[in-house]
């Protein structure tokens, strides 16, 4: 059950990406052009994300379980060092320079383009680096909520 949840998960993160055009690079790279000829209709997709981020976190927390799990862990590390501030950079100098992240990468995979093939070369390359650097920090970077 939990594998054909995150299977349906994924179907439908991946539609909604396609749908919203997060897969094509060129209308990412006019929404993150804000000097030339900005394209803020992105910026919507954005605030849907984090309001139905924001809605699955609050029902979560008030259930005190997952739905499909034994525990839920929510993070609990506030704090800014080296390493997530160097990652979100180049996460974003990526998503500036080539219009793609993560999500709409592996979504776009299925169309065969080799540039989409080399950006997931590379930011899987990228992930391998940083889980051999080591983190400077002990302990788990998120936290179980009692019932």
């Amino acid at each position: 059950m939990l594998a054909l949840s995150a299977f349906a998960a994924g179907l439908l993160f991946g539609l909604g990406l396609n749908v919203a055009q997060m897969v094509n690079p060129a209308k990412v790279l006019a929404f993150l052009d804000v000097t030339g000829s900005w394209d803020p209709s992105l910026a919507l997709v954005m605030v849907g994300a984090i309001a139905a981020s924001a809605i699955g976190y609050a029902v979560a927390k008030r259930r005190g379980i997952p739905v499909l799990g034994d525990k839920l862990e929510i993070p609990s590390r506030r704090d800014f060092d080296a390493r997530l501030i160097g990652g979100a950079a180049i996460f974003g100098v990526g998503w500036g320079l080539v219009g793609l992240c993560p999500g709409p990468a592996v979504a776009t995979l299925p169309l065969g383009l080799w540039q989409v093939l080399a950006f997931v070369v590379a930011m899987l390359a990228g992930m391998g680096l940083c889980a051999a650097l080591p983190s400077g920090k002990a302990g788990s970077s998120s936290r179980a909520v009692d019932a």
